[in-house]
């Protein structure tokens, strides 16, 4: 508790949208933005920043933390300041050099002296980070939010193989060594029984749908220890009430990541194919294609060439801006190839009117429901995804059909998030117990 008598919240994640922009990056900071306005806690927000994703700089002279925006409760930790980019080791999600968390972190955790600690990711931080929270502090109950898969899936979380990028869910040591021959078996058996040691410590687990959950039940975890929370999302002020009738509904917009995860490929091949049959129009909106895989990158930006009269490469966008682009279309579009944890877009489509036309797997058919607020597509089925495009720019009336199938409001507020995670902060609180007590009640026991 610190001197305000306020319990004090630590959120560590793994980049912040000051300087790279991302869904989880966004959500992390309207998270901790709105648990520091209901006053019940004091946040603290931690985000890993360095190579290979952002720049390595790092304004504090031999310090690794640099304050963002002078926020005193706002930190980044530039992971490269004492270990080169090259002693992580993506298998096994770990630093070979120990000082980055063991020193440093550690340093941080007890200046900081948080009561609680909720993880959001982990990725260039490391799972260790979880051995240090408990060893520096024994009492303090640690959150994880699972955002995605990459405990499971070696393949950037994806759970795409990559031999015919299907869609993979049974994991295994033998599967997981056909995506990567140059991995054995027993080192991905290693992998997970050393993933899963470090998620012992965990006191609460996360997920922002039902699917996530059972993947993770089905991988290994405990059911108990797993709540189902959507992640809140802000309320907006310029949603448009009384929409202009159009007599067609042919504007579709793409926003998020331009990755090779995320479809947006899959996406121009149907605009393609539409071909001159079709008189739509699509905005691709959408940030950090530099970081991504030559091949990918080289291929989205020989599509983005100008060349396509009916295709608009917008780039980044402002948040800012959002509802003035969801203004100028009609669907959006989420084409993504991999499952998928609880796209936010889906969200935001939703708060501004905008029916979702979506491929067919995991969270993005959990949160549209084909036929009643959005569309349904085959996953990477060019061909299906212009035909239900062309389905629904041709067919009258069905935009407002499905325009009034979207939930008044989004499935979480961010205002109830913050009420539920408050909840179960104070819930771990009051069940934490010394370890040192726990341990004397085993000895007892034992003896």
């Amino acid at each position: 508790m610190n001197g305000n008598g306020r319990p004090k919240i630590l959120y560590v994640t793994s980049n912040h949208p000051a300087i790279r922009p991302g869904g989880l990056e966004s959500y992390t900071l309207d998270l901790y933005q709105a648990m520091r306005t209901s006053g019940v806690f004091e946040p603290v927000l931690l985000a890993r920043a360095g190579p290979p994703h952002t720049e390595a700089s790092c304004y504090h002279g031999t310090s690794p933390f640099a304050l963002v925006s002078g926020d005193p409760n706002q930190y980044l930790f530039y992971t490269n300041t004492f270990a080169d980019h090259s002693q992580f080791d993506p298998l096994f999600g770990r630093w070979t050099s120990k000082q980055v968390l063991a020193r440093y972190f550690r340093d941080f955790l007890i200046a900081h002296k948080p009561d609680v600690v909720h993880v959001q990711h982990t990725i260039f931080l490391g799972y260790d980070l979880l051995r240090v929270l408990r060893a520096t502090l024994p009492d303090v109950p640690i959150v994880y939010s699972l955002h995605e898969y990459l405990p499971i899936c070696h393949r950037d979380g994806q759970m795409v193989r990559t031999t015919n990028n299907d869609v993979c869910r049974d994991e295994s040591p033998r599967r997981c060594h056909e995506c990567f021959p140059s991995v054995s078996p027993q080192m991905f058996f290693m992998r997970k029984r050393f993933i899963q040691s470090h998620f012992a410590l965990v006191d609460q687990f996360i997920a922002p749908t039902n699917y996530v959950r059972d993947r993770y039940v089905d991988w290994g975890l405990p059911p108990e220890r797993i709540m189902v929370e959507p992640q809140g999302i802000l309320p907006i002020s310029n949603r448009v009430q009384n929409e202009p009738k159009r007599l067609l509904r042919n504007r579709f917009g793409y926003f998020g990541q331009l990755n090779q995860y995320k479809g947006v490929d899959v996406l121009v091949d149907a605009m393609e194919l539409l071909g001159d049959r079709f008189d739509g129009h699509l905005w691709v909106h959408g940030a950090n294609l530099e970081i991504q895989p030559n091949e990918f990158r080289i291929r989205v930006q020989a599509l983005s060439d100008g060349s396509r009269d009916n295709i608009t490469f917008a780039g980044p966008y402002d948040r800012a801006d959002l509802g003035k682009l969801m203004a100028e279309i009609d669907w959006v579009v989420v084409p993504s190839i991999w499952w998928e944890t609880g796209p936010i877009v889906v969200l935001e489509a939703f708060q501004y009117g905008r029916p979702v036309i979506c491929s067919d797997i995991g969270g993005m058919s959990e949160k549209v429901d084909d036929g009643v607020n959005g569309l349904h597509f085959r996953r990477r089925d060019a061909a299906h995804l212009a035909e239900t495009m062309l389905y629904a720019a041709e067919t009258p009336g069905l935009w407002d059909e499905l325009r009034s199938g979207i939930p008044v409001g989004p499935p979480r507020s961010m205002s109830d998030h913050v009420d539920i995670l408050s909840s179960l902060y104070w819930r771990l609180l009051e069940q934490r117990q010394p370890r040192s007590e726990l341990l004397t009640m085993e000895l007892s026991a034992g003896g």
